[in-house]
């Protein structure tokens, strides 16, 4: 089932599990254990991240150096896979400009018709390391509004569609799409920021799941400046339990976000006590899914990190 039509049917909120690929090394059972707590709650999709290789330089015989590729983690499409072939849920894989050629985006979607996916998220991803700002594969799409026109124009086979029920006017595939509640640190302003994702929306995005926040209110004045903007589909607003005392300072950088004074307090008065902290973070985080929830969120997204602790207890108070 396509996540619109889940958001369409769902009476009420939902959790949206997001997790990220696993480092070379680790077993399909390793990553399917890893996963197994979230099944609890009977997860209605699974969201798996994609991420851009990298290139190191090597330093040859010679003294010269040469210019190799890294492949860190798994494919997204892999790990797609091996959550079909043991639980029955749907999967999200996200895709990338960074990294892609635009025939290289054609055979992803090639990949994940033939296992029969048809959701995804569309992202422009973020720029290689050691560059600040986002530099466009040659071959490739700029803007995830781009990646969206071209996901969209996607057909696929006459004989899947068919398999699928799908006609000639049909969707192929159902995509979300990111946005920054508290504006991306490239854009100049919120009102551009939204202007920029409604380009993704009218390229043909379904829904939106938004960035981490911490304080609610930046999520509904977001879903207010979207509506007025005339963006109409759902926003999914993303969630992220604090669990370390120098995330405070880490994602605001990586993120480009706001902590909230109070919880930065609360976590300073925890002092150098880990636990302390993780229970701040979560007890933080589980209020801000219980607000949500009782504000009419259709569903709320969840970055797991790779971390379930933190997440199942959060589920289990909410949901």
């Amino acid at each position: 089932m396509k996540v619109s039509e889940i958001l369409t049917q769902s009476t009420k909120a939902f959790p949206s599990i997001e997790i990220v690929p696993p480092l070379r090394g680790i077993t399909k059972n390793e990553l399917l254990e890893s996963i197994a707590p979230f099944m609890e709650f009977k997860p209605k999709y699974i969201n798996v991240t994609s991420h851009r290789d990298e290139f190191e330089f090597r330093e040859e015989p010679d003294g010269s150096f040469s210019r190799h590729m890294v492949r860190n983690r798994i494919s997204e499409t892999t790990v797609c896979a091996a959550i079909m072939s043991e639980y029955d849920v749907e999967v999200v894989p996200h895709l990338i400009c960074g990294g892609n050629t635009v025939e290289e985006i054609q055979s992803r979607l090639d990949n994940m018709a033939f296992l029969g996916i048809n959701n995804l998220v569309a992202l422009r991803g973020d720029s290689m390391t050691g560059e600040k700002r986002f530099s466009p594969t040659p071959g490739g799409y700029r803007y995830a509004s781009e990646l969206v026109e071209g996901i969209r124009s996607y057909q696929g086979s006459s004989s899947y569609r068919r398999s699928r029920g799908l006609e000639t006017d049909d969707r192929f595939f159902c995509i979300g799409v990111g946005a920054y509640p508290e504006k991306h640190f490239e854009a100049p302003n919120i009102e551009t920021d939204i202007a920029n994702l409604k380009k993704k929306i009218d390229a043909g995005a379904d829904y939106i799941i938004t960035q981490m926040f911490f304080d609610n209110q930046v999520y509904y004045d977001f879903v207010d400046k979207c509506r007025a903007a005339g963006i109409t589909v759902p926003i999914i607003p993303g969630l992220k339990p604090i669990s370390t005392s120098r995330q405070i300072s880490v994602l605001p950088e990586a993120f480009s976000l706001d902590i909230p004074l109070e919880l930065t307090r609360e976590i300073a008065k925890a002092g150098d006590s880990k636990d302390k902290v993780y229970q701040i973070g979560t007890e933080w985080c589980t209020a801000q899914c219980k607000d949500l929830i009782a504000h009419g969120a259709p569903a709320v997204h969840f970055y797991t990190m790779g971390k379930s602790g933190n997440i199942v207890n959060i589920l289990r108070e909410c949901f």
